[in-house]
This record gives structure tokens, sequence and C-alpha cells, in this order.
């Protein structure tokens, strides 16, 4: 007979890595990293199925840590990489998004192999700073990507045409654009028309503003040959997906208390021209039910079918 581990799934997976090793070789061999990443086997970035799932965890380096009701649910380093090994040891799941300090610690616990790995480029729009529309690079390089192999690149283009800030951040991102180009990386452009409302950037999920924001994006830089889109699923998603042709991912957004109607949402989504798969964070890593083999499963099945 079978004992079933009463703990989640994500609990179960943190006791298992090795976090004593983690800790001590980041302060006693810390270039064991660039080894391991300089070794680590690596994939094709689209499978046999041309589709792509990706989990996503970039999002504490910007300041957003919440999940939910919870203010610090991701704050929490031991518990976020329980849920993340958790999540990679799916079948299904090709890879992960992540800045440095994340890429980083999957590394050195041996998550990355085999793996898509999506490195987070600009993280300085802090959540709830009085310069957030300033999405300032702070985080991965293209020189640097390539360095550690890192197979995709991915920035956030928000885009307020009443703040001068957006200027710099669309000229920068044209530059890293052609970086990526040149080097024949992938990146992918996470888009949205942003506006301040009661003090906060509020993203303009409409229809007509995703497909606003999708030509000011495709357009950035010498060539958008490797260019890709990460979109919000909205309304009319047929519209949206008509206004581009480049290959397109589906994020998941704020975790929902409804999650099968974001399921739905994903699956109608997913069956749409360029759309390839998936790249989901919270919603996945932090379900409302906490189980996160299911709902990773769930998705999975999504994308690949």
């Amino acid at each position: 007979m079978t004992t079933l581990d009463p703990r989640p799934a994500s609990a179960t997976a943190a006791s298992a890595l090795d976090l004593a090793m983690l800790r001590d070789t980041r302060a006693h061999n810390p270039g064991a990293i660039g080894q391991v990443l300089a070794t680590r086997q690596r994939r094709d970035i689209l499978g046999a199925d041309g589709r792509l799932f990706i989990v996503a965890a970039d999002h504490p380096a910007r300041g957003a840590v919440a999940v939910g009701t919870d203010p610090t649910a991701m704050a929490n380093r031991e518990e976020l990489l329980g849920r993340l090994a958790a999540a990679l040891s799916r079948p299904g799941v090709d890879g992960v998004l992540g800045t440095p300090d994340i890429i980083d610690d999957l590394a050195l616990l041996g998550l990355l192999d085999d793996k898509v790995v999506v490195g987070s480029m600009n993280r300085g729009g802090l959540r709830g700073a009085s310069f957030e529309m300033d999405d300032r690079y702070t985080a991965y390089t293209v020189d640097r990507m390539l360095r550690d192999r890192i197979d995709f690149a991915k920035n956030l283009v928000r885009i307020n045409l009443s703040d001068a800030g957006s200027l710099a951040t669309l000229e920068t991102t044209a530059r890293v654009v052609n970086e990526a180009s040149d080097s024949q990386l992938p990146i992918m452009l996470e888009p949205f028309m942003s506006s301040w409302v009661g003090g906060r950037v509020q993203n303009d999920l409409s229809t007509d503003a995703v497909i606003l924001s999708i030509a000011i994006a495709s357009g950035l830089g010498h060539s958008s040959a490797y260019s890709w889109l990460k979109l919000p699923v909205v309304p009319e998603m047929e519209r949206v997906m008509a206004s581009t042709t480049l290959p397109t991912l589906l994020l998941g957004g704020e975790v929902s208390d409804d999650q099968d109607a974001a399921f739905d949402s994903w699956s109608s989504a997913l069956s749409l021209p360029n759309v390839r798969g998936l790249v989901v964070g919270r919603s996945l890593l932090y379900p409302p039910d906490g189980d996160v083999v299911s709902a990773v499963d769930t998705a999975a099945a999504l994308v690949h079918g």
C-alpha cells in the first residue's frame, strides 16, 4: 500500500533540495556557478510539437513578492525554490524564466539540464516606486547570457504615452533587440500600454491597447528575426493574434480564485495562429489550493496535449 506524503508538493521538493550545499557553494566556491552553466545539457527551444511551456520566477527582483492576499509569499527563497523544483520535475515543463539569482540557484541545484533557460533583463521599474515606468536594465545583459549559455532573453516593455520615461525604455530595448539579433539570441518582448492611475502603474488590458503595444514593440530594433512576444490573454484574442506574425507565448497574469476559468481562457487562446505556448509564474507556483503539481500538469496538458 502506497503512503502519500501529507505535505504539499512544493514542501516535499524543497526538503529534497541540498540547500546547505547551495549556501556553502555560494560562500566558498562562487566560480562553481559558471562551471555548472558552462557544462549544462542544453536542448532545442521548441520540442517536436513546436510548443513551449515556461515557468516564470522573475517577479521578486522587481519588488513584486506578493501573491494574492499574502504580501511576502515569494520572499521565502527556500519555499520558492521548492515550488520551482516541483514544477521543473513535471513532464511537459520545458524551462524556466528568472533573474540571475534564481537561475544561479537552480543551476547549482542541478535543475536546469535539458531545460530552456530564459534570462530576465530589465527589473529596474520596481513595483510601487515613483520611477516604476523607468524600466531600466538591471539584470541580465546579452553578452553575459551568451557567456552563461542562456537560451532566451526576456524584457518588459511598458509604454506610457504620458510619461517621458517610456522613451528611454524604448530606446534601450531597441538596442537590446539589436544585440540579441546580432547574436542570434531569441528575445521575448512583453509589451503593455500603461498609465498612472491613483499613483500606481496600471496596464491597459483592452483588446485595442494590446494590439497597439504589439505594433510598437514589434518594430523595435534593426531586425525582428529573433523577436518573440509574451502577451496577456484578453477579449478578442483572434484580433490580437491577427496583428502579428511573431511567435507568441501567453502570460498567466495574477493569481485568480477561479483557476478553471484561467485554464479555459488559456486553452482557447493556445489554438490561435502564432501562439506557441505559455509563460506562467505565480498562477501555477502559488495556486489557490496549494497543489503546484496539479496546476502545472494541467497547464502542461493544455500546451502539449
